[in-house]
């Protein structure tokens, strides 16, 4: 990837600029991206700008011209807060999209690339596609939509969220805008709609879908089991005491977990 930079830098090999304002800086990023045969790794000095960076990327540039944004988290590191599900969710579908990305650009504040991210073969091999006239077990597939990190509500709202209601499974996958509906014939897929979360009224029926792992760390019992031992060997603390330990121990997510990736 080339990396650019505003302002411009003195090294050699490097592309720069000076004097570039307002949207300025965003068309010769466009006008640079369009004209080379790889992608763009644009970095921004925070979140603010990344987001502004890209909203006029997003005017100026073509319509199938490929944009990636790699959010920050916008959280504070171990405060008790998880990242929004939201933007947990665009991080995941860049992360998937990026392997498959030629040439487009990808924004990314610096923040972001000082973390250490999920690795490539985690977010692919957890990834669960399902299509129209696929066989599929509701109950074993609720226990892997569990592991996957997804969190069983009454109605989806956010992404990562799931609702089982007899033959009907609502989803809000990682890495989508829209939940999905899921009605099964007997245990045969029908049919899949999107659907809107507010009004739940169909918006658009598809023969497939694809589905991310809902958190930016794996959540199988396996992986939460080998958290609870690497927790006890980094220090001194009785964890019978320490509230994340007792949760994990659990099953459960507790806020800002994503920290001590």
């Amino acid at each position: 990837m080339a990396l650019i930079s505003t302002p411009p830098l003195s090294n050699s090999g490097r592309q720069t600029w000076q004097g570039l304002y307002g949207s300025a800086a965003a068309l010769a990023i466009i006008n640079a991206a369009q004209a080379a045969d790889r992608p763009f790794l644009v970095v921004t000095a925070n979140g603010r700008r990344a987001n502004l960076l890209e909203r006029d990327l997003r005017l100026l540039a073509d319509v199938d011209f490929p944009i990636l944004h790699f959010a920050d988290w916008e959280t504070l590191p171990y405060d008790p807060y998880s990242p929004h599900p939201d933007i947990v969710s665009a991080r995941l579908a860049a992360l998937a999209n990026l392997p498959r990305l030629q040439k487009g650009i990808v924004i990314l504040p610096v923040s972001t690339l000082l973390q250490e991210i999920a690795p490539l073969d985690y977010v692919l091999g957890r990834s669960i596609s399902l299509q129209v006239g696929q066989r599929l077990d509701l109950q074993k597939f609720r226990e892997t939509l569990l592991d996957a990190g997804y969190e069983s509500v009454e109605q989806t709202i956010t992404p990562g969220q799931f609702a089982l209601r007899g033959s009907v499974l609502d989803m809000f996958p990682s890495g989508s805008l829209l939940p999905h509906r899921i009605e099964l014939f007997d245990d045969e897929i029908e049919t899949i709609r999107s659907f809107d979360p507010e009004s739940q009224r169909s918006i658009e029926q598809s023969d497939s879908i694809r589905l991310l792992p809902a958190r930016e760390y794996p959540t199988d019992s396996e992986a939460l089991k080998q958290f609870r031992r690497e927790f006890r060997l980094r220090g001194d603390i009785d964890t019978s005491k320490c509230p994340l330990y007792q949760d994990v121990r659990q099953g459960l997510h507790p806020q800002g977990l994503e920290y001590y990736l």
